[in-house]
């Protein structure tokens, strides 16, 4: 993993997204002398350049909308990663059309185009089908320790087999190391490794390339000089919140203390710079969807009755109140009893077109005009109503901590953990959220967006 911004990028995705810019920078190269048209002189360096650079900024982000540089952009086999090929590049000729058609001086000639992509797109799933036999043979994989067998070791367990398929794919967890006055291991039997050498040893023994420090409690507890030699022979050594916060994106909060968060890095926000940024979102965003959203608001009003538009108290920064907009997609009645309820999974109170628009989050596109007006970020925390935040801050200590920064239409918790209907669900989200406050910069505002398109066209989450 590779620190950028204050945010961890799996190293495998981020080699091969600057591949796939190298393959795309050069088929725009390429094609020129395969064509051997005249539109545009091949001996135009600068002129190819210029182009190169934006057919691969536009086909890279094609791809990361795509899902092609997450773990579940594997899922379905080679079938399932051409589909993923396929609606990329499809996304990226839509993109180029609309290019040259706002900036005439972009213009590639369209058979250049098109054998640019047809190079691109036997490169890269070439690419893709050896990197699967590859992720078929576990070559690519960091070995790692756990020092402890407590109830967080087993934490790391729970997600590395049953929660997050991303973890499975970057790092291979050993075993576990007893250590300290434990009367029982929350760690199954035959993952613990007895300690009948040293650490140095054990973690030559397997090659090991990190040790991830789960002890519970660590005063007078711990190996120092051996975790120091295994430090000075080159074997990383982490602590288990650090883990957490670098493998999964969330803060664990068992694992998490108050002193934890005051004394590390992070909470640094240009909230100048992220309110110019949500301007910028936003009226690109207003501009491109306001047909969507005229042809939404007409048969939102043919399918019942109500209004069109539904309002809604909700918290926002610093605990403020504020009215949010959204297109109805529930009954009229949907609250009868004046009570807030949870969405569910196949709710009966959202109406045809309303399960349409919240699968696609058409339901949204109206929070554009709480952005405009300062309620709201594009990017942040989910904006709860007041009675469930009153709810949460009594249950969840940290839970106040969310509103540090401004709600937003979409998130780190909402593109990273599915829709939630519980306080399980709540508690879940609440680590991304806090996540996101800690490290939240405009370099993960956009990755957030990037992600927000995949959830998007895949309709992932969506309730």
């Amino acid at each position: 993993m590779i620190r950028f911004f204050r945010h961890y990028i799996s190293s495998s995705a981020l080699l091969q997204i600057l591949g796939d810019a190298c393959f795309f920078f050069c088929a725009v190269y390429v094609a020129p002398h395969l064509v051997g048209t005249h539109y545009f002189h091949v001996h135009d360096t600068e002129g190819l350049m210029a182009r190169g650079f934006i057919f691969a900024a536009v086909m890279v982000s094609s791809m990361t909308a795509g899902g092609l540089y997450e773990s579940w952009g594997w899922e379905g086999g080679l079938f399932g990663l051409l589909k993923r090929i396929l609606l990329a590049i499809s996304i990226g000729i839509v993109v180029m059309l609309f290019l040259f058609y706002a900036f005439p001086n972009l213009f590639i000639d369209h058979w250049v185009l098109a054998v640019s992509l047809v190079l691109s797109a036997t490169i890269i799933t070439t690419q893709r089908i050896v990197a699967l036999y590859w992720m078929g043979l576990k070559k690519m994989r960091k070995n790692i320790l756990v020092l402890g067998t407590s109830a967080r070791a087993a934490k790391i367990e729970h997600l590395y087999h049953e929660n997050d398929r991303q973890l499975a794919h970057r790092i291979n967890i050993i075993g576990y190391l007893p250590y300290g006055n434990i009367a029982h291991h929350h760690v199954a039997i035959q993952r613990i490794i007895p300690l009948s050498e040293d650490l140095i040893a054990l973690a030559e023994k397997y090659q090991a390339k990190e040790i991830v420090v789960a002890v519970r409690d660590r005063r007078g507890n711990l190996p120092m000089d051996e975790l120091f030699r295994c430090r000075l022979k080159g074997i990383k050594v982490t602590e288990i919140s650090a883990f957490f916060e670098r493998e999964v994106g969330a803060l664990q909060l068992d694992s998490v203390n108050t002193s934890w968060l005051l004394y590390s890095d992070g909470f640094q926000h240009g909230l100048i710079v992220k309110r110019m940024f949500d301007i910028f979102i936003s009226l690109i965003l207003l501009v491109l969807t306001l047909p969507l959203m005229l042809i939404a608001a007409l048969l939102v009003a043919l399918e019942g009755r109500g209004s069109i538009i539904y309002t809604q108290e909700r918290v926002g920064l610093f605990g403020h109140p504020f009215t949010i907009y959204k297109f109805r997609s529930m009954r009229k009645d949907a609250e009868k009893t004046g009570q807030a309820v949870w969405a569910s999974v196949n709710d009966t109170r959202i109406t045809h077109f309303g399960a349409i628009m919240r699968k696609f989050r058409i339901d949204e596109l109206p929070q554009i005009f709480n952005v405009l007006r300062g309620d709201m970020s594009f990017v942040g925390p989910r904006p709860e109503r007041p009675s469930f935040v009153q709810e949460f801050n009594a249950e969840f200590p940290l839970y106040q901590h969310r509103h540090n920064l401004k709600p937003g239409i979409t998130g780190w918790a909402q593109v990273c953990y599915p829709y939630g209907s519980s306080k399980q669900d709540t508690l879940e989200k609440l680590q991304y959220d806090l996540y996101y406050v800690k490290n939240h910069s405009i370099f993960l505002d956009i990755m957030i967006l990037m992600k927000t398109v995949q959830t998007v066209l895949w309709g992932k989450g969506a309730r």
